[in-house]
C-alpha cells in the first residue's frame, strides 16, 4: 500500500500564489508518475499536471503558464506551485500516486481562492 498526504492548501486572494506538496510512502518500488487533479463542487475530477518517472511534465489548458509541477524522487514527493490563482481554481486538490497499474489517491487538500 502507498499513502499519500497532501499539505499547502488555504485560502488565497486572486493574483495570489500557492504551493501545495503531497509525500508518498510505504510500499514505493520504483520512481513513479505523479500529479495533481482537482474537483470543483458539482463538477467532475479533472486532471492540473504530472510528471513522469522521467521528468516530463503535462499541463491542463487552463493552468499552463500559471503553475509548475515537480518532484524531489529522493523524498517521494511532488509540488504544484500555482501563480497569479484566480476564482475558477477553487476546488479540492488531489494528489496521484501511478505503481504497478493501479493509481493510489490523497485525501485532497481544498484551495480557495477569493476574487
Amino acid at each position: 500500500q502507498v499513502q499519500l498526504v497532501e499539505s499547502g492548501g488555504g485560502l488565497v486572494q486572486a493574483g495570489g500564489s500557492l504551493r501545495l506538496s503531497c509525500v508518498a510512502s510505504g510500499s514505493i518500488f520504483s520512481i513513479n508518475a505523479m500529479g495533481w487533479f482537482r474537483q470543483a463542487p458539482g463538477k467532475q475530477r479533472e486532471l492540473v499536471a504530472g510528471i513522469s518517472s522521467g521528468g516530463s511534465r503535462n499541463y491542463a489548458d487552463a493552468v499552463k503558464g500559471r503553475s509548475t509541477i515537480s518532484r524531489d524522487n529522493a523524498k517521494n514527493t511532488v509540488f504544484l506551485q500555482m501563480n497569479n490563482l484566480k476564482p475558477e481554481d477553487t476546488a479540492v486538490y488531489y494528489c496521484y500516486f501511478d505503481q504497478m497499474a493501479h493509481r493510489y489517491w490523497g485525501q485532497g487538500t481544498q484551495v480557495t481562492v477569493s476574487s
